[in-house]
């Protein structure tokens, strides 16, 4: 391969690194309240590299660059695709509520944005240990810094420091891991270490412990039960823009890194890591729904919600390899990738609506804020009622056929264990609708506490409703998203 060919698979990633310190440097002049030029540029940089993404998986083709260190296939283009423009969305969303709550006196949300999507797609492309983590720790810095922008606010100095202290130790677990499965195996290639486990002639006690640390790393990036403990701190606590930043497309390189390091690099493995994402998504599942109940936060709500929804994506994880088969892989995993994008899709639209509700020096995150909504604006209260049916998983929408597509998954497999997960996770997601149709209930049903109408820019509206159209559409025809899932794991498995 030519050097040519090989800097080919990361142009969007040096396009993303030189822009975000171009941008950095051009922000110095700029005096608007608003940073339109900043916001302007990054959301054409953005564009490009999305654009780029693109025409990268659409293509199909895998490429593993840097003597082996990334691979461009069509399972991380996409999912880089989706993480660009779930960047985008966010900053769309939240420079209005930044500016009013005095964010963007510098640059540093449009720079540190980029930067932790360069973490993202660091993450995603990742075909050696040490880059994987070099990745995450670009992504993990970035969000410190985030959800610490707001200096003079304490709540969000004290999520920055919960999110500080627990990253470190889900990334010493992690390392560690990492460490144990390179002493045993003498390679940081994901590939090679693939090729050294399935030899067979590698010391599997040693193996085990390693996977169980990695595990627990990768559960704590995930945010699932036990390691969420900052999950609800840093969703509160967090400026909602910033919520949404770590809430949204994270979630996609996080499924990156899984699949890299379990699926790719440690699949023979599989029987031991797959008990252990069983009992990770037992507890979420019943820690997520439960505690969501009890919450009149919005924002922590949908924190305790969102460790629910990852339970559901690890039972579509823990289901490819059945009693050494991985006949139907391609299935449990493209079913999780379809649930992963489709929750990023519903999550943003959510948080718009509640970013769109904030005011100066008002936060309007607690549920009883969305008090009559639909009397208000019943456009946004239409916007969040299908956000939240889809999270619920009510058909027709998108929600609703990613939960069907995991559950399959698991029928399919024909195990009795499997079958008796899918009923529970049934009856933990109608133990869920309560708290999302509360929500509902709220905003169609009770007495506006203000008469405030809801005002928003042109561009945060129309986007707006976009995300919230696509949310309703991909549930009357999800088969486009499906089938491309599918063949992105498809080639991703072949190689």
């Amino acid at each position: 391969m030519t050097d040519k060919l090989s800097w080919i698979a990361v142009y969007p990633e040096i396009i993303l690194l030189l822009m975000a310190c171009l941008i950095t440097l051009m922000d110095l002049g700029v005096k608007s309240r608003q940073r339109t030029r900043t916001y302007l540029w990054t959301l054409l940089t953005l564009g490009v590299v999305a654009l780029l993404q693109f025409m990268y998986a659409s293509g199909g083709g895998t490429l593993y660059s840097l003597h082996n260190m990334v691979v461009s296939d069509p399972m991380g283009n996409w999912l880089k695709f989706f993480a660009t423009i779930a960047v985008m969305v966010t900053l769309v969303y939240g420079r209005p509520y930044a500016a009013d709550r005095d964010m963007l006196r510098g640059g540093e949300l449009f720079s540190l944005s980029m930067l932790a999507l360069l973490g993202m797609f660091i993450m995603i492309s990742g075909n050696n240990f040490l880059l994987i983590y070099l990745g995450l720790e670009l992504l993990t810095l970035s969000s410190y810094a985030l959800v610490a922008l707001r200096r003079d606010n304490a709540t969000a100095t004290e999520a920055a420091m919960k999110y500080f202290v627990l990253g470190a130790l889900a990334s010493g677990f992690l390392l560690y891991g990492l460490s144990m499965i390179y002493g045993a195996t003498g390679s940081l290639d994901v590939n090679a270490v693939f090729r050294s486990i399935n030899s067979g002639r590698v010391n599997p006690q040693v193996l085990v412990f390693g996977t169980v640390f990695v595990v627990a790393g990768l559960a704590f990036k995930l945010g699932v039960v036990p390691f969420h403990m900052w999950i609800p701190d840093v969703y509160q606590g967090a400026p909602t823009a910033v919520t949404l930043m770590i809430g949204g497309a994270p979630k996609l390189a996080a499924f990156a890194i899984v699949i890299r390091l379990l699926v790719e690099g440690m699949l023979p493995l599989a029987v031991d890591w797959q008990q252990m994402l069983m009992l990770l998504a037992i507890a979420s599942l019943l820690v997520g729904n439960l505690a969501a109940i009890m919450q009149t936060n919005l924002k922590r709500m949908l924190a305790f919600s969102t460790i629910s929804q990852m339970g559901f994506v690890l039972l579509g994880l823990m289901s490819g390899v059945i009693n050494g088969n991985i006949y139907s892989a391609a299935n449990a995993y493209s079913s999780a990738m379809f649930y992963v994008v489709t929750y990023v899709l519903t999550t943003l639209a959510s948080f718009g609506v509640i970013l769109l509700l904030a005011r100066e020096g008002f936060e309007s995150e607690e549920i009883a804020d969305f008090a009559g909504l639909n009397q208000r604006s019943p456009l946004y209260a239409a916007i969040m009622a299908i956000c939240l049916f889809s999270l619920a998983g009510i058909p027709p929408l998108v929600g609703f056929y990613a939960k069907l597509s995991v559950l399959q998954a698991l029928v399919a497999s024909g195990q009795t264990l499997h079958i008796g997960l899918a009923v529970f996770a049934v009856i933990m997601s109608l133990i869920g609708a309560f708290y999302y149709l509360r929500v509902v209930k709220v905003m169609y049903f009770d007495e506006p506490i203000t008469a405030t109408t809801v005002a928003a820019p042109f561009d945060v509206r129309a986007v707006l409703s976009v995300n919230g159209l696509l949310v309703l559409v991909l549930g009357l025809v999800p088969g486009g998203l499906m089938t491309l899932c599918a063949h992105a794991i498809q080639q991703m498995l072949g190689t």
